[in-house]
């Protein structure tokens, strides 16, 4: 506590023995700052806001049409506005690139101009675009030039895709309706080629095989009996062989019918053996029945017709029951290609459809539009240097750094200043001679003190005046500054020249 106390009493002591330096050297710093803050380059900022607005029509064909939504649209403004290519064409529009003479200026021209361009998104559909320039005028020309570029490239790219999407759906429809075509002529074919196998019921072709085959044993038995018959047949006189050959005629009946131990196949074959031995004991002799065997021949013969028709049959279902799996897995595989064919065709029209909606809408401007809801204007302050800052800084500042040159002339000011320096050094103080000070002399310094101090104060509020005008937004300092400069001298002289 008394270290800083005594700290504290040193500052003022320095403070009061070097005060016309401390004013003087504070004055200069703020002077310094000043002019500075006049001297530093300005930079003037344009800018302008833009409304995304969606058409009411393309809330109407929502689905109808492929229109990018406005998050995708906001995502590619940010990039698309602030591209190379965007922003050379706006520096050829505002002859911004004259001074570059080789593809080195353009591209560090380009490298400045953004850096200097600011966009900004609110509200997911406004957007604000900003430039800085040390010229108002073309910052205003600047962002004037740029967001009308975009508004128009933007719209020529969306019509340009529109048209390129169009036309690339009608080269598809074009191809894919030919291999449609194409698979369904083979589907087509194959059925003509196939049609029994691939359209038949493969159950009533089992039961037609079936009943094909049991009428086929049906005919062998019924083939069988006439054949028996026929060793048989043959006309008499005798009614025993009339009787036997009606005998045997029912007893292939019953047999077709009954098995041999059936009670009346029994009785019909003993009665037939018993007149087989009455014939056998009358020895009557036996012909032939020519009409009756011819009878039994034909019939023989048209059953077995049958039976090979009825076998050809049974043949040719087999042989397609075998087939069918094949064939309609060779058919589903065609089909299946004939879908997935008809499938991207019906796909391919319907976007197409949506593209010619779209294309209509953004020839029509009837899609997603930017309205330029405040253009540019010119700048009438800069934004930075921030004049009223850096002076009130340089105010503080050249306080702060009169004092510290000061604590710095008195460090390297090596002079025994009083006694405590004295004893630092170890040795005995003998005496101590008070500094005695002249009246004359001390007047005279208080005079020119005074002096000092009253124009230093007129100094001070001079120099206040700099930062009450930029706050209150007076530019004479600049407007005077701007019949001085250097440019100006030279056009004023070119004119005089002239």
């Amino acid at each position: 506590m008394q270290s800083s106390e005594l700290d504290y009493k040193k500052f003022l002591q320095i403070l009061n023995r070097r005060k016309e330096l401390f004013v003087v050297l504070a004055l200069l710093i703020m002077t310094a700052v000043t002019i500075v803050s006049f001297v530093l380059p300005k930079k003037f900022e344009a800018k302008s806001t833009v409304f995304i607005e969606k058409n009411v029509i393309s809330e109407l064909v929502k689905g109808l049409t492929v229109t990018p939504s406005m998050e995708d649209t906001i995502k590619v403004l940010t990039y698309a506005i602030t591209s190379r290519t965007l922003l050379a064409k706006v520096a050829d529009s505002t002859d911004m690139n004259l001074a570059a003479k080789s593809g080195a200026d353009s591209e560090e021209l380009v490298k400045r101009i953004q850096k200097n361009i600011d966009v900004q998104v609110k509200d997911k559909n406004l957007f604000i675009i900003s430039y800085k320039d040390s010229n108002p005028k073309i910052a205003q020309d600047f962002v004037n030039t740029l967001v009308r570029l975009y508004i128009e490239e933007n719209t020529s790219s969306k019509r340009g895709e529109s048209y390129d999407a169009t036309k690339f759906l009608s080269e598809q429809i074009s191809t894919f309706k030919a291999k449609l075509d194409k698979a369904q002529d083979e589907v087509n074919a194959y059925k003509r080629d196939k049609g029994t196998a691939i359209s038949i019921d493969e159950g009533k072709l089992y039961q037609d095989i079936n009943a094909s085959q049991q009428k086929l044993i049906d005919l062998e038995l019924r083939r069988r009996q006439l054949e028996g018959m026929r060793h048989v047949t043959k006309t008499t006189s005798d009614p025993l062989r009339s009787k036997l050959l009606a005998l045997q005629k029912q007893l292939h009946e019953l047999q077709a019918q009954y098995t041999d131990s059936y009670p009346e196949v029994l009785t019909v074959k003993g009665e037939i053996e018993s007149i087989k031995e009455q014939m056998k004991a009358a020895g009557g002799g036996q012909t032939f029945d020519s009409n009756e065997l011819a009878k039994v021949d034909s019939e023989i013969a048209a059953i077995r017709a049958s039976e090979d028709g009825l076998r050809r049959n049974i043949a040719s279902n087999q042989a397609l029951l075998r087939n069918i799996p094949a064939a309609r897995a060779e058919l589903d595989k065609l089909e299946l290609e004939r879908n997935n064919q008809k499938n991207i065709y019906d796909q391919l029209f319907a976007r197409h459809g949506q593209s010619e909606v779209s294309k209509q809408m953004e020839v029509q401007d009837k899609s997603t539009t930017f309205r330029i809801v405040d253009p540019a204007t010119l700048p009438t302050a800069p934004i930075s240097p921030n004049r009223l800052a850096i002076m009130m800084m340089g105010i503080i500042g050249g306080l702060a750094g009169s004092f510290g040159i000061l604590l710095l002339l008195e460090q390297m000011d090596t002079s025994v200043k009083d006694a405590r320096s004295v004893k630092g050094f170890g040795v005995p103080i003998l005496a101590i001679i008070p500094h005695m000070l002249d009246p004359q002399e001390v007047a005279l310094q208080h005079k020119r003190a005074k002096r000092l101090f009253t124009l230093g104060g007129v100094y001070f509020l001079f120099l206040l005046c700099f930062p009450v005008m930029e706050l209150l937004g007076l530019n004479y300092v600049d407007t005077m500054m701007s019949y001085i400069s250097p440019a100006s001298i030279v056009q004023d002289v070119k004119g005089h020249l002239r």
